[in-house]
């Protein structure tokens, strides 16, 4: 049976591999709404070959909708890698993103960031429209 803890939460000031989620608190209907999301703000995560983030997406779940909808997906591939080896370049990604989305209702924002040493996270942050 599949560990019931797969998908981990945690306060993003303690815990390096929660995403955080930036953006206004309340929004007007159809205006653009900008979400920054990233991985390690407080505490920087190691982001080299053998422990790095290599994905985070966004979810907007409107309030009396019976699923979520994805608003974006981000991948990042650089980790320092090289054809010389592990952690041989100069080029490393920084787990940031922004994703721009309009709506009519209030809801819920859910950012998930996969770390490839400790897996899958989550964050969550209500939106209000007025």
């Amino acid at each position: 049976m599949a560990d019931k803890n797969w998908l981990q939460t945690d306060d993003w000031k303690n815990e390096k591999h929660v995403p955080v989620i930036e953006c206004p608190d309340e929004v007007k209907k159809g205006e653009l709404v900008e979400v920054m999301v990233s991985v390690g703000k407080e505490i920087p995560h190691p982001n080299t070959t053998a422990h790095h983030i290599k994905w985070c997406d966004l979810f907007f779940w409107p309030e009396g909708e019976k699923f979520p909808y994805e608003i974006g997906y981000t991948s990042f591939d650089a980790h320092g890698a090289s054809v010389k080896g592990a952690d041989t370049s100069t080029i490393y990604a920084e787990p940031q993103t922004k994703y721009v989305f309009k709506t009519d209702k209030p809801g819920t924002l859910m950012a998930t960031s996969f770390c490839n040493i400790h897996g899958l996270w989550k964050d969550e942050k209500n939106l209000k429209v007025k």
